[in-house]
């Protein structure tokens, strides 16, 4: 194999962190290297300087001359009055020059003979180049991106002109493309699309990413940064978890035999006279050298430390859509969409970027009001909401006062803590609590939104995108969180393992505003979709409308509701709120510290009631659900 890229003993520290150390690493030609590491610990910083953006402060960095490197990083570009076709061909050099031109002369061309003249002659040269099959992967990439190539970077959220830059990387085929977060913001249909791309490129790929479903499908080799070292894991990622938990196991016992012995040279010195007396100077250099050592030795980073209080119940219907409808003019968002979100439901969202998830988180939250058909929303709900956008952030304010208005202390799950103990358990340093936010960031920001919400009781959870930019120990603690979680949960990802192992029930965008809904999470519904290959061949705008409901008997479908059925139907809900309200006061009642000291007989009439209000609401649901079903 041909080596691409080669670091000796190269060493780069900001201040007084150490983001390199002494390292060594080489990428050969086909290699497909997956760079993990911990938030902050430098990942970034190193592909920076493989591409020649930083220089390090020791050591060499060797390629050949003519080796040619495509560098996504992670932050968003700046405006720009270039359409998209420009900035993705900008990656070509002469020739993207050359298919811009020609792509906006054919745009504007008309009838006359000088633009007619002016199309053929780039035309000629174009092919002069072998330029049109360049031409055609640059639409093609941006058909699977579903960028807009004739809109302005100017007029592009931050979300596409990351795509964008994307889009310039994998166009540019370099000799070593390196991808910092390819997947953030790309819908499931993209990245899979990226994967099938990548797995099939020829050069050298070094990549970061939180996704694991896209790391098991592409790393050939595993480099992990930590604590300014790399260090390479050859085989796949559960290969890697194996060796990593081996390697930190053997770290830690090494460390606590060298403290044992720093303790004991430290109890040895603390004798004072005894050890003068011996004038054991080589003793005394030793320890000097153990307390040298103990200082330059960094440890290993803490675990992030999550915690949600799922504060009381809400009642057991959470929401209840009946045929929702909702359309931005011509354009139908969602169509007739019937389902019931009851407590303890865990819903993952699924779709391609601008298909509406979004729109259809504010309609069930009541944050819009539908084209047609009706949104009911249950009682006592406490609301937790993630924003994709992190609007619930002040960039300009510290994290001190995004948090907690600026105070040293906040109230969390009934205890009074301070605030830069509380965001330890984010992994926020001390030094960092009075940082504003825009210097942050994106998987500290997310941490950060993440820390302010859960400060907060909720028994409904609803998360927009909350994995991008988070490291994976931190994504699989929150996905620990949430499996213990005992609310309800709404969540919209494009991580595939993460909805796999969160949700217990998926509802997929498939086309002109359907809504399916189905059981399990992203490879059961891969599943489901694949029992159904009729439904799955139908063009995008024919897609298959949502799951049906509870098919109706012969009996049923024969039978309306009389006037009497029709108005208990109507009344249910009401008796349902009233119910659920009798039930919390009740609760609350019995879980107050005094209501044993109360004659025997009183404690065991509230007993009663409360398991007769609880049999009463279950019979109560259960001919809700029977009369809309005849209904």
């Amino acid at each position: 194999m041909t080596t691409l890229l080669t670091l000796s003993n190269v060493s780069l520290a900001y201040g007084h962190l150490p983001l390199l150390a002494h390292v060594d690493f080489q990428i050969e030609a086909g290699e497909r290297v997956c760079l993990v590491g911990r938030n902050g610990t430098g990942k970034s910083t190193l592909f920076r300087v493989i591409s020649g953006a930083a220089v390090p402060d020791d050591g060499e960095l060797w390629h050949p001359d003519t080796l040619r490197i495509a560098h996504l990083e992670q932050e968003v570009p700046p405006d720009s009055d270039e359409t998209v076709y420009e900035a993705v061909a900008r990656g070509l050099g002469e020739l993207g020059r050359l298919l811009t031109d020609y792509h906006n002369a054919a745009h504007a061309a008309g009838s006359d003979p000088e633009s007619l003249a002016r199309l053929a002659g780039l035309q000629a040269r174009i092919e002069a180049a072998h330029g049109w099959n360049i031409s055609q992967k640059v639409e093609t990439v941006l058909s699977r991106l579903g960028l807009p190539a004739d809109k302005r970077i100017r007029d592009c959220s931050g979300g596409i002109r990351r795509q964008v830059m994307l889009a310039r990387a994998l166009v540019a085929e370099p000799d070593l493309l390196l991808l910092d977060e390819p997947t953030n913001h790309l819908d499931i249909a993209a990245i899979t699309w990226l994967e099938e791309f990548l797995l099939a490129y020829r050069g050298g790929l070094m990549f970061i990413t939180h996704d694991r479903t896209f790391l098991k499908h592409l790393a050939t080799r595993i480099v992990e940064l930590d604590r300014g070292r790399l260090t390479s894991f050859p085989g796949d990622f559960d290969a890697y978890l194996r060796k990593k938990d081996e390697l930190l196991e053997v770290e830690a016992r090494a460390a606590a035999k060298f403290d044992k012995k720093l303790a004991e040279e430290e109890a040895w010195i603390r004798q004072g006279i005894k050890a003068r007396r011996t004038r054991n100077e080589g003793r005394v250099r030793a320890l000097l050298r153990l307390r040298e050592e103990r200082a330059q030795r960094l440890d290993a980073q803490g675990r992030a430390s999550f915690a949600v209080d799922a504060g009381a119940l809400s009642g057991k219907l959470v929401v209840d859509l009946r045929a929702v409808s909702f359309r931005y003019g011509d354009r139908w968002i969602v169509r007739d969409l019937s389902t019931h979100i009851v407590r303890g439901d865990r819903i993952g969202i699924v779709g391609p970027n601008g298909s509406g998830k979004s729109t259809l988180l504010k309609l069930i939250l009541g944050e819009l009001e539908p084209t047609s058909g009706q949104v009911k929303i249950g009682t006592r709900l406490q609301i937790a909401y993630f924003d994709q956008h992190r609007g619930g952030l002040d960039p300009e304010k510290t994290v001190r006062q995004n948090l907690s208005e600026g105070s040293d202390y906040i109230d969390v799950k009934g205890r009074r803590r301070h605030v830069i103990g509380y965001l330890k358990d984010f992994l926020f340093p001390p030094e960092r609590i009075d940082s504003p936010v825009k210097s942050l960031s994106g998987g500290e920001r997310n941490r950060l939104l993440l820390a302010k919400i859960f400060t907060q009781p909720a028994n409904m959870m609803v998360l927009d995108e909350p994995t991008n930019d988070l490291d994976v120990d931190t994504l699989e603690l929150l996905e620990d969180l949430l499996a213990e979680y005992e609310g309800t949960l709404l969540l919209v990802s494009h991580d595939r393992a993460f909805l796999d192992n969160v949700v217990t029930s998926t509802l997929v965008f498939e086309g002109d505003g359907r809504v399916g809904e189905y059981v399990g999470g992203y490879e059961d519904w891969l599943r489901q979709r694949r029992d159904r290959p009729q439904e799955a061949a139908r063009p995008r705008a024919q897609a298959a409308s949502p799951a049906p409901r509870r098919e109706k008997t012969a009996a049923e479908q024969k039978k309306k509701l009389s006037y009497k059925e029709q108005r208990e139907l109507e009344s249910l809900p009401g008796r349902i709120e009233s119910l659920e309200a009798e039930q919390q006061t009740l609760e609350a009642r019995v879980s107050r510290s005094d209501f044993y000291q109360q004659e025997g007989a009183a404690i065991a009439d509230a007993m009663a009631r409360l398991n007769a209000l609880r049999e009463e609401l279950e019979r109560a649901y259960a001919r809700w659900e029977e009369l809309e079903a005849i209904g």
